[in-house]
């Protein structure tokens, strides 16, 4: 497989010198781990006490990791990106709310971008959060399988009523919708809903698509008896495949009450699974479409070989690949110019709602090995190549 991600002219074509300079720069202070602390501790205080920080946020982290404030002002990298192949998923990245009337107000917010979504091309999938839908100790006590009250009994109607409207919305409109993932503790009750929702809606295609946490040992058996039930009762099956988001507070929170942790033991374990998990679905194609969220080139080569030994064309309507704004454009770019179907998440939002998510994103980054310095290394090779 030829290796297509050292291209870096290809990677970075949409970035002017000074973005480029400017990633650069985020991506070394990123690598430094008290540096991160420090600035999100400062970025914190100054958002909290209302200080007149958003101009310079946005100048800097904001317009590298995000879209913009709202769908329209996403509209230039979309069209952008979509010039070189890449389609675009907006991810409103506002922290999800408990009061009834947000979690309402969140709906008609994926609603809208529903019709967004159908009348650009650019945009393929819209996507959702479960604890944007419900209430998060709700979700919890489901998930639990305790008894609800007859309040909460009525509280939880309201969150199957806000999927079944989105999703009934997605299948109308014939537009994929993504269901983000969650912690393992209230993850059993989002599957349950994402499982109801494809009975009802995939019957002839994937239209509502589920995610599955790979750095958890047991989704691959999740991924089996979805496969087997699929089969039994003749529906399909959508699957994003990310390695994970909350490994620190799923084993902290294993720790302190005593049970074994959902997450594997090591990186490479993840690794492993992530990799079984894509051959599975691969495997079973007459179930499965495939969304890889992912930033490994190594798990995105091993497809792509896959691919080629089944036969399936680079432009399989079954298979897509997904990385962040602001991060693997390698990937993404090479990709998409090799005829794959590749798409970035666009998280966007008003500036200080999507500084917790802007913060989360940095100290990944610090914690991912290598991934800070595989940006810093492509980015320094480009800025070379463009100085001869």
């Amino acid at each position: 497989m030829d290796r297509i991600f050292e291209d870096t002219a290809t990677a970075f074509k949409l970035k002017s010198d000074s973005e480029l300079e400017r990633a650069y720069f985020l991506f070394k202070l990123i690598s430094n781990q008290p540096l991160v602390k420090i600035g999100t501790a400062v970025t914190n205080f100054a958002i909290n006490a209302h200080l007149p920080v958003e101009g310079l946020i946005r100048a800097t982290v904001f317009d590298h990791f995000c879209g913009g404030v709202n769908e329209t002002d996403c509209l230039p990298m979309i069209d952008k990106m979509y010039a070189e192949g890449v389609s675009a998923i907006l991810d409103y990245s506002v922290e999800g709310k408990n009061i009834e009337n947000q979690l309402d107000s969140a709906l008609e917010k994926v609603l809208g971008v529903l019709d967004f979504v159908k009348a650009k091309e650019a945009i393929p999938f819209a996507v959702f959060k479960p604890s944007a839908f419900g209430r998060f100790e709700l979700l919890e006590k489901v998930n639990a399988k305790e008894a609800l009250t007859e309040t909460e009994q009525a509280e939880w109607d309201r969150v199957v009523g806000r999927y079944n409207k989105v999703c009934k919305k997605a299948f109308d409109l014939d537009v994929a919708l993504l269901i983000d993932a969650e912690e393992s503790w209230i993850q059993d009750a989002a599957d349950e809903l994402a499982l109801h929702m494809m009975r009802t809606y995939n019957r002839e295609k994937a239209v509502i698509f589920n995610t599955a946490q790979l750095y958890r040992w047991d989704r691959i058996a999740y991924l089996e008896a979805l496969n087997e039930k699929a089969i039994d009762e003749g529906f399909k099956v959508g699957i994003k495949v990310v390695r994970g988001a909350y490994m620190e507070k799923e084993n902290d929170r294993a720790s302190e009450n005593g049970y074994r942790s959902p997450i594997c033991t090591s990186k490479k374990a993840t690794d492993e699974n992530f990799d079984t998990a894509a051959q599975f679905m691969l495997d079973n194609l007459a179930v499965f479409t495939i969304f890889m969220g992912t930033h490994n080139e190594e798990s995105c080569y091993k497809l792509m070989e896959q691919m080629k030994e089944r036969n399936i064309p680079n432009n399989s309507e079954q298979i897509w690949f997904g990385q962040l704004l602001g991060m693997s454009d390698h990937i993404s770019f090479n990709l998409a110019k090799q005829g794959y179907h590749s798409s970035k998440y666009l998280p966007y939002g008003p500036v200080r709602d999507v500084m917790p998510y802007l913060i989360r994103r940095a100290e990944e980054n610090t914690s991912v090995a290598g991934q800070t310095s595989r940006e810093l290394e492509l980015l320094k090779k480009e800025k070379a190549r463009r100085k001869v």
